[in-house]
C-alpha cells in the first residue's frame, strides 16, 4: 500500500503545498483511492503515475472548500479522459448536495454511475483488496476518518481441508483465494476457514481535521500508520481548538499513547515556512512531535510517496 501526498497545506495553497489531497495506491495494480480533493488536485496528479480511469473511489472527509473544491473540476476530466466504469465517493451529506446543485448550474453530465454513500452513517465499505471503515471526528462540520485495510494479505490456501472437504482443484480453490464464499454439495464454505496469511493485515488510518486525537483509539488498534492534520505548533494550541484543529504535539502523544509505529503529520497552516531556516518554521513542528514520539516521525510534503511493506514499515520512496 503507497501514500502519494497531493496536498499538505490547510486552508490555503503555498508556493510549494497545494490544498488537501492524497492519494492510497493499492499493493497490486493500478488501483487506487483519493481522500480528499482540495481545489487544484487534479493538476497534482498529472505530476504523478496515477490514472482517472484507475480511480476505485473517493473518500471526502468533510464539505470544507480546502478538502472538497477540486472535485467537480475532477470528475469532469475523468468524463473528458473517457471514463465508463461506476465510481463511488464516500462523503457527507452536504458535499452530495453540492455536488448535485453543480452539475445542474453548469450542465455537467457524467458519462459514468456516481455511487454516493454518506459519511454521516458511519459505512463500511468493501472493495476486492481494501476494506475501509468510518470515524467520527471533532472539527467545526461533520468530519471523519477513513480506515485503509488490506483484505487477505498473501493468503495460502489449506490444500488438507480442501481435500477433507471435497473441494475439487480448479475454480472453486481460486474464489475461495480471493476471498469469497462458495458452495459445495449444499454446504457454504467461508473463505476464512481455508486461508492462511504471511503477515498481519496492512491497516492506515487517514483522518480529517480534528481537534481530538483520542477519538481515533479504536480504528489505531492494529494499524501500523496514522496520517493526521497538525495544523499548528504548541504556541497556537489554544487557536486550534478554538477552530476545531490540532497542534503537532497534541497528535504525537496521542501516537505515543497507543504505541502506533508510524506517524505521518500534514495539513500544516501556510505560517510555517518550509525547511529550518526562520521561524515559524515546520521543523519547529517536527520538533514538538518529536519530542514526545518515539515511533517513526514524517511531515508530509507535496508529491512525496511512501510505501507500506509487508512487514508494515513504512518508508519514502526515492528515486522510483
Amino acid at each position: 500500500m503507497n501514500l502519494v501526498f497531493l496536498g499538505t497545506s490547510a486552508g490555503v495553497p503555498t508556493k510549494v503545498r497545494n490544498v488537501s489531497g492524497l492519494a492510497l495506491r493499492e499493493s497490486k495494480g493500478k488501483g487506487w483511492y483519493l481522500v480528499d480533493c482540495g481545489e487544484g488536485t487534479q493538476h497534482q496528479i498529472l505530476r504523478t503515475r496515477l490514472s482517472l480511469t484507475s480511480l476505485k473511489a473517493i473518500f471526502i472527509s468533510h464539505i470544507h472548500g480546502d478538502h472538497c473544491y477540486g472535485l467537480p473540476g475532477l470528475l469532469a476530466s475523468a468524463a473528458m479522459h473517457s471514463r465508463q466504469a461506476p465510481l463511488t465517493i464516500v462523503a457527507p451529506a452536504g458535499v452530495r448536495a453540492w455536488l448535485e446543485a453543480t452539475f445542474e448550474h453548469t450542465q455537467l453530465g457524467l458519462p459514468f454511475a456516481l455511487e454516493f454513500i454518506c459519511s454521516d452513517q458511519l459505512p463500511a465499505v468493501e472493495f476486492e483488496n481494501i476494506a475501509v471503515t468510518t470515524t467520527r471526528l471533532s472539527h467545526r462540520v461533520p468530519c471523519y476518518a477513513y480506515t485503509f485495510t488490506e483484505k487477505h494479505p498473501d493468503a495460502v490456501l489449506n490444500i488438507e481441508k480442501l481435500r477433507q472437504k471435497g473441494v475439487p482443484r480448479g475454480p472453486l480453490w481460486g474464489q475461495l483465494k480471493q476471498g469469497m464464499d462458495i458452495e459445495v454439495a449444499g454446504e457454504r464454505l467461508t473463505s476464512d476457514a481455508f486461508l492462511t496469511f504471511s503477515h498481519p493485515p496492512r491497516k492506515i488510518v487517514i483522518a480529517g481535521d480534528n481537534d481530538q486525537p483520542v477519538l481515533l483509539r479504536e480504528a489505531c488498534q492494529g494499524a501500523q500508520v496514522l496520517v493526521h492534520e497538525a495544523t499548528y505548533s504548541q504556541a497556537l494550541a489554544q487557536k486550534a481548538s478554538d477552530v476545531g484543529h490540532s497542534d503537532a504535539q497534541r497528535v504525537a502523544a496521542f501516537a505515543e499513547s497507543v504505541q502506533l509505529p508510524h506517524l505521518v503529520l500534514t495539513h500544516f497552516s501556510p505560517r510555517y515556512q518550509p525547511g529550518s531556516q526562520g521561524s515559524p518554521s515546520i521543523e519547529d513542528l517536527r520538533q514538538e512531535a518529536a519530542s514526545v514520539y518515539s515511533g517513526a516521525l514524517h511531515l508530509a510534503r507535496d508529491l512525496a510517496e511512501y510505501r507500506l511493506d509487508k512487514t508494515g514499515h513504512l518508508a519514502e520512496m526515492t528515486g522510483e
